[in-house]
């Protein structure tokens, strides 16, 4: 089903609220990592609100999807889209990396939360997604697994092992979305490790697989929806995005990987953001 424009409009404004949150909870947070969660904020909104079923009322039914967030570091947008479906409270968002907060670094397992597993060792996602995925199949379930990825994260052993699996058992039921800004700690990705065509490397592995523009709400509902109709084996989108979208001195730059901003860097963010907003 397309999306119609109101829909596509409050999606981008999510998006866009979600980023805010971001530049928020990291300055708040004094560290963190800004850029990455930026740069994933249109398609994990249109994820979120058109696709992934999950609810305060059914966070703990073990037939609802289920989402795995491999590159751990981003959480800021994670933490920030479960407040906008409710399973967070708006205010503890402020919380984040402090002490003693449900909100930490890294997503920690917490159904309550609708958090399903512990994640920041960058490799095993996709295996814990597959075995989401098989466990779903095998209890007769009819839901999805989401497991979100990055082109850095692709230049683990791991990922490809779990792609052999997941294609092997024909997990029609599992979706990988990976991040792809062509940015890590150390650089440009294509510098540090290139991973080449991932959409051809995921095609290899006997997966559907397609390209998409990770910043276009209107195509990446598109394209989960065909990923959804694929039943015979798992899909990857490649979602290709910008590091720090939306604020002009963090995009694309592996300098806003991991470093929270400064007050004045912060109002200058919030700044463009209010000005850009949609």
């Amino acid at each position: 089903m397309t999306l119609t424009q109101s829909r596509i409009l409050e999606i981008q404004q999510t998006a866009h609220q979600v980023r805010e949150d971001v530049v928020r909870m990291v300055h708040a947070a004094a560290c963190g990592h800004p850029g990455g969660p930026l740069g994933m904020a249109d398609f994990l909104s249109t994820l979120f609100l058109e696709h992934f079923n999950l609810t305060p009322e059914n966070r703990h039914a073990p037939d609802r999807d289920r989402f795995i967030l491999g590159n751990g570091h981003t959480c800021a947008g994670y933490y920030a889209l479960l407040a906008r479906k409710g399973l967070i409270p708006q205010e503890e968002l402020m919380s984040f990396r402090k002490f003693g907060s449900r909100l930490q670094g890294h997503p920690h397992r917490n159904l309550d939360m609708g958090i399903d597993f512990s994640t920041g060792s960058l490799g095993n996602s996709l295996s814990v997604a597959v075995g989401m995925a098989l466990g779903a199949r095998l209890a007769g379930y009819e839901n999805r697994v989401y497991s979100i990825s990055s082109d850095g994260e692709s230049q683990e052993g791991q990922i490809w092992e779990a792609a052999t699996s997941a294609s092997h058992y024909r997990l029609g039921n599992l979706t990988v979305i990976v991040d792809f800004n062509n940015i890590q700690i150390d650089g440009e990705m294509r510098k540090v490790m290139d991973v080449r065509d991932l959409r051809a490397k995921y095609e290899a592995f006997g997966w559907h697989a397609m390209d998409v523009d990770g910043h276009d709400v209107l195509a990446v509902h598109d394209a989960l929806e065909a990923a959804q109709a694929v039943t015979d084996r798992p899909s990857a989108l490649i979602a290709h995005t910008t590091i720090g979208k939306g604020v002009s001195f963090m995009e694309g730059k592996a300098s806003w990987h991991g470093v929270a901003p400064n007050d004045e860097q912060a109002a200058q963010a919030l700044e463009e953001l209010a000005q850009s907003a949609p």
